[in-house]
């Protein structure tokens, strides 16, 4: 309900208005009233009502100098004045001051309920125009948020020319000129890897969020379920092996307790953007050793340098770290890592055992097998049965033929592991299948309405948003805005060859109220305006 305050010296006017007047039933909550603007003031400034009625002449402070005071601390607010002198003079002083309406005294209660609703219509509209606008804004910070999502992607992997990268760049407002360059992953996780909604893992992802936007010389690109990657850039090796130290003590202030830990990856210093995707696969590396034990702290590219293997046979137990023969590393791997990590996974899990060790035939026949056994019971876990496990994971006395080579050894070892996680992958969208579907038809239903979002659908499928929004992305290949987008655009681009809606139509139809965004998008995803998609089918 909209509340209203009344100021107004005669008090049977003032109980008159307050007791004739049917506000509950009219939808208006009577908040408030006062016999002078004096006391008005502060009862207003608590309050905060939506509308204020207020008489113009009363003892000490009138009501234009009431609403002088209220327009300049509650712009929003509504006022209308009541005044029994029809004087020329007030009114333009009203106007001046922004008074909604001027209204004669005696006024009847259907009269000033009827000025009541029309000015309260006002106020819907304007709250209405604003929550458009807000939506607007968010909306095209989500688009802008997948662009730079892509520029990061096509980036680390070589698919632009300079002048596409500096262009895309300085439209995204990211300035790559530099003489250093260097890529940093990073991720905040739970103890156990998994997708339960933890409200203090939200809040430090949204404060994460708002510290590296604030940086200087360092862009931040959003990973999904795989944490941040940041991009440093300096003009001096000194600034940046300052930048790069700011940077790791600024992220390593998660708080102790509550499951929560971080694990960054540190790539390579570059000095070519087109040499970026090197320090990328190296923080790549780096970042793959979180599966190896100790987190809470960032990794370099200098603990991936090794040494040429020694051509001997003894194992030596004095280099071997026992810890990384432990079944939790590669259990927790094939839980939460992705197919594209183990070959860096298992180069790192064969180097923390010992580079002398692993060049042990008989070292790595029993490292291979428990592997292979390991790997095995993940994948029946998963409800798969034996047959299966030996398609997909081959037959134990594969193992021989693998063995007599370290390399061999290591190109099978990352096929098994693969093998296991492509499976994973599979009875995880089995798993999530249904949610998935009931989103999509929730989607398919709703694409129409303005108000529907990431939080709208996820509350559909009883999930929490960062859970739904985790497995869209990883199970349907996309985001959750990429996927509306695309629904809402095949809709437009039916009406538009299927109908003759004016594109403003056509906006409102597939959800959009404002019809200069809808445009935007269409041509940011389809490459061209609606009339020119309209035009280029009626040509044909």
């Amino acid at each position: 309900m909209l509340k209203v305050f009344l100021v107004e010296d005669e008090i049977v006017m003032r109980e008159g208005i307050k007791n004739n007047v049917p506000w509950e039933e009219e939808g208006f909550l009577f908040a408030g009233e006062a016999s002078d603007g004096e006391l008005a003031y502060p009862m207003i400034q608590e309050l905060k009502p939506d509308i204020i009625i207020t008489d113009i002449k009363m003892p000490f402070m009138d009501g234009l100098q009431l609403s002088r005071l209220v327009k300049k601390e509650l712009p929003d607010t509504k006022i209308i004045v009541l005044s029994g002198y029809d004087d020329f003079d007030y009114a333009k002083q009203a106007i001046g001051i922004g008074i909604t309406d001027y209204l004669l005294k005696p006024i009847s209660a259907a009269k000033l309920i009827e000025a009541v609703k029309e000015v309260a219509g006002q106020i819907e509209k304007e709250r209405a125009r604003q929550g458009e606008l807000i939506r607007y804004h968010e909306k095209i910070a989500e688009y802008e948020q997948l662009e730079r999502q892509r520029f990061f992607t096509d980036l680390m992997f070589n698919r632009m020319d300079m002048t596409e990268i500096l262009d895309r760049g300085r439209r995204l407002e990211i300035d790559l000129t530099a003489r250093y360059y260097q890529v940093v992953l990073y991720k905040i996780m739970q103890a156990e890897e998994n997708f339960a909604y933890s409200q203090e893992l939200v809040e430090l992802n949204e404060g994460l969020q708002e510290m590296l936007a604030g940086q200087k010389n360092v862009y931040a690109f959003e990973r999904g379920a795989e944490g941040w990657a940041l991009l440093l850039k300096s003009d001096s090796s000194e600034e940046a092996d300052r930048l790069l130290q700011e940077m790791m003590t600024a992220l390593s202030s998660v708080p102790e307790g509550g499951g929560l830990m971080y694990f960054g990856g540190i790539g390579k210093r570059v000095q070519r953007l087109r040499e970026l995707p090197e320090s990328y696969d190296h923080a790549d590396r780096a970042f793959s050793l979180r599966y190896m034990g100790r987190l809470n702290r960032f990794a370099s590219e200098e603990e991936l340098r090794r040494p040429p293997l020694p051509n001997m046979e003894e194992i030596d137990l004095s280099t071997l770290d026992v810890g990384k023969i432990d079944r939790r590393i590669l259990e927790n791997f094939l839980k939460s890592g992705l197919k594209e990590e183990t070959p860096h996974f298992i180069e790192e899990y064969f180097a923390g055992l010992g580079e002398e060790n692993t060049s042990s035939l008989m070292f790595r026949q029993y490292i291979t097998m428990d592997l292979y056994f390991c790997t095995a019971a993940f994948v029946e876990s998963l409800g798969y049965d034996m047959d299966c496990i030996t398609q997909h994971c081959g037959d134990i006395k594969d193992i021989a033929m693998v063995i007599e080579d370290l390399a061999q050894t290591g190109e099978y070892l990352v096929r098994l592991v693969g093998e296991a996680i492509g499976l994973r992958d599979r009875a995880s969208v089995k798993k999530y299948a249904g949610m998935l579907e009931s989103a999509r038809q929730y989607i398919e239903q709703n694409y129409d309405k303005e108000e529907i979002s990431l939080n709208t659908v996820a509350a559909s499928v009883n999930i929490s948003p960062s859970h739904f929004s985790s497995i869209f992305s990883q199970e349907m290949g996309e985001t959750f805005i990429e996927y509306l987008t695309n629904v809402r655009m095949e809709k437009a681009k039916e009406l538009l060859m299927c109908s003759n809606k004016k594109s403003s139509e056509i906006a409102y139809a597939v959800g959009y109220k404002d019809a200069h965004y809808f445009s935007y998008l269409f041509k940011k995803t389809q490459d061209c305006t609606p009339k020119e998609y309209r035009m280029r089918g009626r040509s044909g």
